[in-house]
């Protein structure tokens, strides 16, 4: 049962990465033009109107990192990053409410990430299969 738990955390990764990058989109059209990639990647990580986004740039380093360790994740793992997860976007009572917030009013203005969020909330789906 281990190699699934591995092969549900990568999907899992792969839709939280899609989500991370829309959610750098609809900011970075919020703050406006700002020049050259090297310019955004600076605006991206040291902004104050970003920072919001650091906690979940933060989580999904955790989540790579522990899909580079040799031994596959536990269904305790994988149910500790569900419920992680789900208290920064939901349903789950909000653990960062500054980045709920944020979240949320993003998640109303883009239609893309409306449809990323229901696959990021399906890959959440597998990992409920297992016990906590």
């Amino acid at each position: 049962m281990t190699e699934p738990n591995r092969a549900d955390l990568r999907q899992l990764a792969s839709e939280l990465r899609k989500l991370h990058k829309l959610l750098i989109d609809c900011q970075s059209r919020v703050f406006g033009a700002v020049g050259t990639p090297f310019d955004h990647l600076q605006l991206v990580t040291t902004h104050p109107d970003f920072a919001w986004l650091r906690i979940l740039s933060e989580f999904m380093v955790e989540i790579d990192e522990r899909l580079d360790e040799e031994a596959a994740p536990s269904d305790e793992e994988l149910a500790a990053f569900k419920t992680t997860l789900e208290q920064l976007i939901g349903p789950a009572p909000a653990s960062q409410p500054a980045f709920r917030e944020k979240y949320l009013a993003a998640l109303h203005d883009s239609p893309e990430l409306t449809i990323q969020h229901g696959a990021l909330r399906l890959a959440l789906g597998k990992l409920q299969r297992r016990p906590a």
